[in-house]
Parts: structure tokens; C-alpha cells; sequence
């Protein structure tokens, strides 16, 4: 993967409009029976969005809904030249609430299977056909992106060993409190099947950056079945990424949500965060 972890990697800027993802070049693709849209939950991503796309593979989705969460430069202008589906948020509501927008529209949409990927060209996104093949499956019902396949991967893409320490402490310390084996609790690419969003009260997460988490323990404590791909990441000034202090705000909101998972499953505190929502009558199954 040499292409992807060079410091110094030059962006892509030329016209990039959406259909040439969206519709198939050939007949020759199997057809999807579900249907896929991504989401971008997007903050000035003016200069990575074009790129980001155009690495989708053709006919791995229907649709691109971006939010932007207050942007300041073009994102929304690019966004709409593109032929993207278009939300925008007035002012910044933070990273959470912004998924929140996303999700709720995901599924407005008519989604079947979710992709959340970030415009900041972080994440391979020709990854997404085989996460979406794993949920078409029925093997998992939500899947990961895991940023680290290997040490020396993660680093030479460019990861903050710092950020490398703590993602290995918390991912640890999650998969022993869940009972899960993922390699990265704490990727920004992911990918639900439609009744996970139906099912798990997102909207009653945080707003901040521990609406990742929250969601992934929800997954967990009302019974769906989470898996991981890896999947390249590239780390370079464009590329959104939290500071140190955040990061350990994060990091104890994260071993927080795990106490919360637990004191709700041995019912010592019955948390609203894992009161399954009411699913739509359409989706409920027959009694027999």
C-alpha cells in the first residue's frame, strides 16, 4: 500500500459527479437486493470529498447523503455539484448529533443496509462492497472498519503512537467488557444492517465524539452481532482527527459507556441508553 501511506499524498480536485458510483458500467455486476446508501457525516471537507468517491466502487450504492455540520468553506456547494443528497446543519451540532441527521435520513430514504464512511478521504472506501457482503450475508449485523490489521501498518499510515497506545487499551479493555473480539471499537467506517438503526435509541446518545462508542455498546447489549474488515486508512494534514484532550475526554466517556453496559445488564441501573426502541409494525415479526 505504498500509494496510500506517502506523507506527502497529493488529492485528487478533478469534476467528480456522483453517477459514475451510483449506476453500474456493466451489466456484469451482480444485483444487490437490499438497498445501500452511504452517509458522510461531513465538517469542511471541501478539499477530500472528490477523492473519497471517487474510490467507491461502481454500483456498491444507491445513494450519498452528506450532512454538513456548519461548515465553513464549500463542502455544501461541491457536495451539491457533485449530485449528493444534501443536509445541512446551520450550526455545528457536533460529530454525534451529526450521525444523528444522518441515520435518521438513512433510513427516511428508505435504506436497507447504512454505510457510514467520513469525507476526509481517511478510509478506503473501496472496502465498501465487501463490508456490505458480510451484512447481505447475514453473517453480522454491524461491521467495522479496522484500522489495524498490523502495528507497523498502523503506524506507517501515519497513526499518532499515541493513538495507537489508547485505541489498543480501549479496544482491549471493550471486547473483554462486551465479550467481542473487534480490532478497533473506535473506526469512523461502519456499516449497519437497517434494523440496528431501527432498534438501538441513537438519538438519546451523546452529541460528542462518544456517540461511536454508545451506539457499538447498544449494538451489543440488545443482541446484534458486530465483525470487522480491515480496511487502509491514510492520516495527513486534510484528515479530521480529535486532539489529545479530546481524545482522553473520549477515552473516559468510553469506559463509562462499558460501566453503564454493565450495571444495566446485572439490572442495577436500568440506563435508557439500552431501552430498545419500538420497531416499525412492517418489520415486527409474526407471532406463531
Amino acid at each position: 500500500m505504498p500509494v496510500l501511506n506517502r506523507p506527502h499524498l497529493q488529492l485528487r480536485h478533478e469534476i467528480f459527479r456522483v453517477e459514475r458510483i451510483l449506476v453500474p458500467e456493466t451489466d456484469r455486476l451482480p444485483k444487490r437486493e437490499q438497498k445501500v446508501i452511504a452517509v458522510m457525516p461531513a465538517y469542511n471537507a471541501e478539499k477530500t470529498l472528490a477523492a473519497t468517491l471517487a474510490d467507491v466502487p461502481v454500483g456498491s450504492i444507491d445513494e450519498v447523503i452528506l450532512v454538513d455540520d456548519g461548515s465553513t468553506d464549500r463542502t455544501v456547494q461541491v457536495a451539491r455539484e457533485m449530485g449528493l443528497t444534501v443536509i445541512v446543519h446551520p450550526e455545528n451540532r457536533g460529530y454525534g448529533g451529526n450521525q444523528k441527521t444522518c441515520y435518521r435520513a438513512a433510513l427516511d430514504h428508505g435504506a436497507d443496509i447504512v454505510v457510514m464512511i467520513h469525507p476526509d478521504y481517511q478510509y478506503d472506501s473501496r472496502v465498501i462492497p465487501h463490508a456490505v457482503g458480510i451484512l447481505s450475508l447475514g453473517i453480522c449485523d454491524v461491521v467495522c472498519g479496522s484500522r489495524i490489521r498490523s502495528r507497523q501498518e498502523a503506524l506507517a499510515g501515519g497513526m499518532p503512537i499515541y493513538k495507537y497506545i489508547s485505541n489498543r487499551f480501549l479496544t482491549t479493555i471493550e471486547n473483554i467488557a462486551l465479550g467481542q473480539n473487534l480490532g478497533d471499537f473506535h473506526s469512523g467506517f461502519r456499516v449497519y444492517r437497517r434494523e440496528v438503526l431501527e432498534k438501538v435509541p441513537f438519538e438519546r446518545n451523546s452529541d460528542d465524539f462518544v456517540f461511536d462508542t454508545q451506539l457499538l455498546v447498544q449494538a451489543v447489549r440488545l443482541g446484534f452481532r458486530l465483525g470487522d474488515v480491515p480496511v487502509p486508512v491514510r492520516y495527513f494534514d486534510e484528515a479530521s482527527s480529535i486532539n489529545f484532550r479530546r481524545s482522553v475526554v473520549y477515552g473516559f466517556g468510553t469506559l463509562g459507556v462499558c460501566a453503564q453496559y454493565w450495571l444495566d445488564r446485572l439490572r442495577l441501573w436500568q440506563s435508557p441508553l439500552f431501552q430498545a426502541k419500538e420497531m416499525p409494525a412492517a418489520n415486527r415479526q409474526p407471532n406463531l
